[in-house]
């Protein structure tokens, strides 16, 4: 039997998979439903968004016409949203509920393991969130409890499996890291600078873990910067002060900005927040961008 370990709506909420365009001036529900969706990305060749649901993965056309066709990945249903797809356009890696990762083709296939094994003690897990343009590695959180207390640093791969590598030294939370097109950088969010639990803000890095350099400096809670295949913008969602962690179900804003966190401009506001936009979604033309909202009809 499958497992059965994952978030569902309200009767009364539907899950808005959205395309927008870069400058918010288009913002289209493509597809609505009543079953919870998650973290689209968006194919190489513009052809497919992808997206999970109950531990599946599924494709989308853009404009909602085609689909949703479900994705096989073999023995592994248990997937959550931190997916991204590989710069060959052939495969996805997946992150699993049983804190691994693995690769498998886009047009299904039986999934490999990539991930390493740790001390059970450790209770170590992984969650992947980007993939270096030559597709040589990935980067991902890696959480583990140390003396009853949840640690995550940002870590880095190889895409075929080898040694992990740790960018982050554990002593603040941090979440969401993603290299640039270019591979220069790691995008990702963090407390570093926070005065209270939870105030997480932009920052980048040399894939190296030097470098570090912080880009948003605001009363909301910014989180999952995402760069657009050109390199000129990069968008992230908007959590309200106070927030802790990527909750579901909260008033974001979705907002763009330019590389060096210039130009803050907001794209849409609505409820979400976990699952609306956790990955990549840029179209590989950049122009426009997916996501999903949650709002309740009742």
């Amino acid at each position: 039997m499958r497992p059965r370990r994952f978030r569902r709506l309200t009767p009364d909420q539907v899950s808005e998979l959205v395309v927008a365009s870069r400058d918010g001036a288009k913002v289209t529900v493509i597809y609505e439903t009543g079953e919870l969706i998650e973290a689209p990305n968006w194919t190489l060749d513009g052809k497919w968004l992808i997206y999970n649901a109950d531990g599946r993965i599924f494709r989308i056309s853009p404009d909602g016409q085609d689909g949703p066709h479900r994705i096989n990945t073999g023995t592994v249903e248990d997937l959550n949203n931190d997916h991204v797809l590989a710069p060959d356009g052939k495969h996805i890696y997946l992150s699993a509920n049983d804190g691994h990762l693995y690769v498998c083709a886009l047009s299904g296939g039986a999934p490999r393991r990539i991930s390493n094994d740790h001390d059970p003690a450790r209770g170590f897990r992984y969650y992947l969130h980007g993939v270096s343009p030559d597709g040589l590695t990935l980067t991902y959180v890696g959480l583990e409890m140390q003396a009853g207390q949840t640690v995550t640093r940002i870590c880095t791969i190889p895409a075929t499996g080898g040694v992990d590598t740790i960018l982050t030294d554990g002593r603040c939370p941090v979440d969401g890291p993603e290299f640039t097109a270019d591979g220069a950088w790691i995008y990702f969010n963090s407390e570093a600078a926070a005065t209270v639990p939870g105030h997480a803000q932009i920052f980048r890095m040399r894939p190296d873990g030097t470098g570090v350099e912080r880009l948003t400096d605001d009363a909301r809670v910014n989180w999952f910067p995402h760069a657009a295949p050109d390199g000129t913008i990069f968008s992230y969602i908007s959590f309200p002060a106070g927030t802790q962690g990527h909750p579901a179900d909260k008033d974001v804003i979705l907002r763009v900005m330019g590389p060096d966190g210039t130009a803050i401009c907001d794209i849409d506001q609505f409820n979400g927040g976990q699952g609306s936009i956790n990955v990549n979604s840029w179209a590989p033309d950049s122009r426009q961008f997916a996501y999903v909202r949650y709002p309740r009809k009742g």
